[in-house]
């Protein structure tokens, strides 16, 4: 079964691996050249052992730790701000937010589509995104105290109130269900960028703002994050069936800080709002 969601639709792992699975080798020792009356089938090359949800889980930890370790040198070296700190004051938090977050999505870009997953590009886009984070956190922090901590602790809620549900519910993710997820996900990045191209001729739609709208589509954006993690759970499941090569572990750490990253800013916007 091929995968609908961008970051595991280009690894090659994953997607041989339904294939054979639905041609009836679900136990990878079966896999072969080939018999007659049966379908070729090229046993994979083992690559540093399988994936398992060990290593997963190590990757997972590395990827946020640099995200977090970026996110609090951010915060830490760039200057302290106050409530009697002028706009023209925070320009360097806004610009290492700009600048973060633009080279964070190209990386994004890059490892959603890139067919072995690079382990360097990952990190790399750790603390791109780590940049953007801190940056961010600490002009939310200024305007509303308390409310980075609070952003944080929801987020990691999120994280195992999802893992809890999916785990012991015994969720099935259909090929539905994928195409829903990724098109709202996509659907989502692309209003987000004509929101921001329209603000740089001054006419807004109001998605960013602190209206009711803004706070619908934070509470969307929120809500659309934990069905990524869903899918993010799922092909880590079927990865790990499958004995897919360790280094695919890092794929899904990478998918798997974008969810949570996503979660964490849209709860920022929404307790922002409903603080407003």
């Amino acid at each position: 079964m091929q995968s609908n969601n961008p970051v595991f639709r280009r690894s090659e792992e994953f997607n041989t691996a339904g294939a054979q699975r639905q041609a009836g080798y679900s136990d990878p020792s079966t896999w072969g050249t080939g018999t007659p009356g049966q379908p070729g089938l090229q046993t994979p090359v083992a690559t540093g052992g399988p994936m398992t949800i060990d290593s997963v889980v190590q990757k997972t930890a590395i990827a946020l730790g640099v995200v977090i370790l970026t996110a609090a040198a951010t915060w830490i070296l760039s200057p302290d701000v106050s409530e009697n700190t002028l706009p023209a004051d925070i320009s360097g938090l806004i610009a290492a937010a700009t600048i973060g977050s633009l080279l964070a999505f190209v990386l994004s870009m890059v490892n959603s589509f890139k067919r072995v997953i690079s382990p360097g590009l990952v990190l790399l886009f750790c603390a791109a995104e780590g940049v953007a984070l801190g940056a961010i956190s600490k002009v939310f922090e200024l305007a509303y105290p308390g409310i980075v901590m609070s952003a944080v602790i929801g987020t990691f809620g999120a994280f195992a109130g999802t893992l809890a549900v999916y785990k012991f519910f015994n969720i099935k993710v259909t090929d539905k269900f994928r195409r829903m997820v990724v098109a709202a996900m996509l659907g989502v990045v692309a209003i987000s960028l004509i929101e921001v191209v329209l603000s740089l001729f001054g006419a807004q739609i109001g998605l960013f703002e602190d209206g009711k709208l803004g706070l619908l589509f934070a509470v969307v954006g929120l809500a659309l994050g934990v069905f990524m993690l869903v899918l993010d759970f799922d092909f880590v499941e079927q990865g790990v069936a499958n004995g897919l090569p360790d280094r695919e572990g890092w794929r899904a750490a990478f998918a798997m800080t974008v969810s949570l990253v996503w979660i964490y800013t849209n709860l920022l916007r929404i307790l922002a709002i409903m603080r407003d």
